[in-house]
């Protein structure tokens, strides 16, 4: 019997070690740029509420079609942000995109202006709000498939925000002719990437001009530490294989990945673990890494 208490002891013990406390909150974050306001989730680790520490952040971007709050409701596991910001004792916020905002100031609709959202009015609301490591030394970016190409996006054309950025199933080329979808699919999309970055094939091309597989020689001149990866399965593969072909030409180091797997949840859970990974030794290199979970 007493045997019996014992190992119960250890199961409970055990089952409360890997409870995990972070929290969510949910702020409201204006825009002056675009005349609106958003919502992004913000989810602080267990730890932020018992100590004093000035935290690093994850700026964890959404895909096409979705929201800010995707990270928290489509992963299998939904405790999957809960748990790595407990982890790795890193603030994790999710802002908004739009359902196909490009994380990117539109050259022909003026009111989707999302590049200046993220870095600057994001950033300023979430450094006004917690205690955050105010510098780039303390900021990292992904994000997966439209987020995935925001992500490394905004870290290229704002290396002075971010030290570290990724990319999981990235759409890396914004001309969706690299990418292998029907032409059912194409014909579906075409008029979302129209209205933020014109017709294809028109002059000046916007497409060319703000697709990150064209970024390499940007890529170089920064010091911003680079992981990517892609599914063999997914339809966006070609581009990812052509943006690390060109790094590797330029000599840009990167950390670069394809695993089994397709365009879906499943391959983003699992990857977001490597992506932390990478980040937190950025972190620790940085000397702005808070302690992690024993």
């Amino acid at each position: 019997m007493k045997l019996l208490r014992f190992y119960l002891f250890v199961c409970l013990s055990g089952l409360s070690y890997l409870t995990y406390g972070a929290k969510v909150d949910t702020l409201d974050v204006p825009s002056a740029a675009m005349q609106k306001t958003y919502k992004a989730a913000v989810v602080l680790p267990d730890t932020y509420s018992k100590s004093k520490a000035a935290y690093p952040v994850l700026y964890l971007l959404h895909g096409g079609g979705g929201q800010f709050s995707d990270w928290l409701k489509q992963t299998p596991d939904k405790r999957l942000l809960h748990k790595m910001a407990d982890q790795y004792n890193i603030i994790i916020v999710t802002p908004e995109g739009e359902r196909l905002g490009g994380y990117l100031d539109s050259p022909v609709q003026k009111d989707n202006k999302f590049e200046t959202y993220i870095t600057k009015e994001v950033v300023e609301r979430i450094d006004n709000t917690y205690r955050t490591i105010r510098n780039r030394n303390g900021r990292v970016i992904t994000g997966l498939s439209m987020g995935g190409h925001g992500a490394f996006y905004l870290a290229t054309r704002h290396p002075d925000l971010y030290s570290a950025a990724g990319s999981m199933s990235g759409a890396l080329d914004l001309d969706a002719g690299t990418w292998q979808i029907s032409p059912e699919f194409a014909k579906q999309i075409t008029p979302g990437f129209e209205r933020i970055l014109g017709p294809s094939g028109a002059t000046p091309n916007h497409y060319a001009a703000n697709s990150v597989v064209n970024m390499a020689d940007q890529m170089k001149a920064n010091d911003v530490k680079l992981i990517f990866d892609c599914g063999v399965d997914d339809f966006l593969i070609e581009p990812n294989r052509e943006l690390h072909r060109r790094l590797v030409y330029k000599k840009v180091p990167h950390d670069y990945t394809e695993r089994p797997g397709g365009h879906t949840w499943d391959y983003w859970e699992n990857s977001l673990g490597y992506h932390l990974l990478f980040f937190d030794k950025v972190l620790k290199a940085n000397g702005v890494a808070v302690m992690s979970r024993k």
